[in-house]
């Protein structure tokens, strides 16, 4: 492989490739996932019943899975080929499911063709948001609605993890340890709040509600301390979005 193709490769896929069948092991059960991040996620969702949702970055299938046991009608993509592999098997064909690179144009997908895009905790591995986002706004229908969540960029000051300029956006790397077995080396974009609702704007978006998620009484009975820990301060953010030219 060139240099150059390496480079082209997303920058997550290799860290997620080691880390996928623990990872969906995991995902149903982990706190910040389960009783943190999801219920947040999910809470700015209208009706999904008879919606075509485009799931984008939908890793071992757990989003997918709950869209469809609600009704929606799913297509989904994540670009580490084993973690479609697991979608595949825990959806076992109740939802399209293909290996899809979100920096690239998606030209599979038909213009206008989703009611909703739902995007969770992806576009901090991207570093060009307005891209994605402007392909997300070709396929929703007027006054479509785009789900997201990401990590929260004041997160990592509250925790004494930053260094450098808060103000740019840059390339970072933590280990992860969360999930048993070897730890894994994670990059990821940091990226300032100004620039995210920057990019959502430019994307063809305005922004309808954001939430910075508090843990559940789940997250209590599982994990005090960490309940304690993000009761007092942001881990991640979840936004809800409408497509520009129209209302839901």
């Amino acid at each position: 492989m060139s240099k150059s193709e390496a480079e082209e490769k997303p920058i997550a896929l290799e860290a997620y490739e080691a880390l996928a069948e623990r990872y969906a092991r995991a995902i149903d059960s982990k706190p910040e996932n389960a009783f943190y991040e999801m219920p947040a996620t999910l809470s700015l969702l209208p009706d999904v019943n008879g919606k075509r949702v485009f799931d984008a970055g939908c890793g071992p299938g757990r989003y997918a899975e709950w869209l469809v046991e609600h009704g929606a009608i799913v297509t989904a993509v994540d670009a580490s080929p084993k973690m479609v592999k697991l979608a595949q098997k825990r959806l076992r064909g109740r939802a399209e499911i293909e290996c899809a690179d979100l920096s690239r144009p998606l030209a599979f997908l038909q213009d206008e063709s989703f009611d909703i895009v739902l995007c969770p905790l992806v576009l901090d591995y991207l570093r060009d948001w307005v891209a994605v986002l402007r392909e997300f706004h070709r396929v929703l229908r007027e006054g479509g609605l785009l789900v997201l969540s990401v990590g929260h960029p004041c997160a990592e000051l509250m925790q004494g993890r930053e260094s450098g300029d808060y103000f740019q956006t840059k390339l970072v790397e933590y280990t992860w340890r969360g999930f048993g077995g070897d730890p894994v080396v994670m990059p990821s974009y940091h990226r300032p709040l100004q620039a995210m609702f920057s990019s959502l704007d430019e994307g063809g978006f305005s922004v309808l509600r954001l939430i910075e998620p508090r843990p559940t009484e789940e997250y209590k009975a599982v994990d005090p301390e960490g309940y304690e820990e993000l009761s007092k301060r942001p881990g991640f953010l979840c936004i809800s979005a409408v497509k520009k030219g129209g209302t839901r």
